[in-house]
């Protein structure tokens, strides 16, 4: 089957769960600097969480660039990843409204290692369709670095949150970082190939 569908649903959804966080920002009751300086938890909290969320929308776009056909297995998986992504706004707000107390941001960090794993399982779905998703078969065949440190700075964000949540925070932020450039595989090798055009 076609992709476009899920992609314009995917792309809808990212949307609203940005406007979501977006509608989070209040504003103050005060004209004065000190007033908008007390709501620094929350203007971070929805930079970061925009960060990520830009991210998997980005990855996401490359993903499904390099693939030709999905099948029933993928719609699936990239709702588990649309659910954990839509879970998201709430661990922001929860995070910013208790400035980053130990359980918000353990729990924020269990969410971002969920949307880790489900995006992983996107990703091996989608590389399991025989004969159709060559490039991508051929990019997520290699050793997934990335991925295992992502998974594995996750785990120790969650632990580390309950008794050094900045470096729980700073774990989270270096591993933004880490995926801020897209997956230069996939970039490398779908330009060469050329899109293949889609069957209905």
């Amino acid at each position: 089957m076609g992709k476009t569908r899920l992609e314009a649903f995917s792309d809808g959804v990212i949307a609203v769960i940005i406007t979501i966080m977006v509608l989070e920002l209040k504003v103050p009751h005060d004209a004065t600097l000190s007033a908008l300086a007390e709501l620094w938890p929350v203007f971070l909290s929805y930079l970061l969480s925009f960060v990520y969320v830009g991210i998997y929308w980005n990855n996401h776009h490359h993903l499904m660039h390099a693939v030709r056909r999905i099948n029933g297995s993928v719609l699936w998986a990239n709702l588990h990843l649309l659910f954990w992504l839509s879970l998201v706004p709430f661990t922001t707000a929860w995070m910013a409204e208790n400035h980053f107390a130990d359980v918000p941001v353990a729990l924020y960090s269990l969410v971002l290692l969920m949307c880790g794993l489900s995006y992983t399982m996107l990703a091996t779905c989608l590389s399991k369709i025989d004969g159709h998703n060559v490039t991508l078969g051929q990019v997520s065949g290699r050793r997934d670095l990335k991925g295992l440190l992502s998974i594995a700075g996750y785990v120790l964000a969650i632990v580390c949150a309950f008794f050094a949540k900045w470096a729980s925070l700073a774990i989270i932020v270096a591993i933004a970082l880490m995926w801020f450039i897209p997956d230069r595989r996939i970039e490398k090798t779908v330009p060469r190939e050329g899109a293949a055009p889609e069957a209905e």
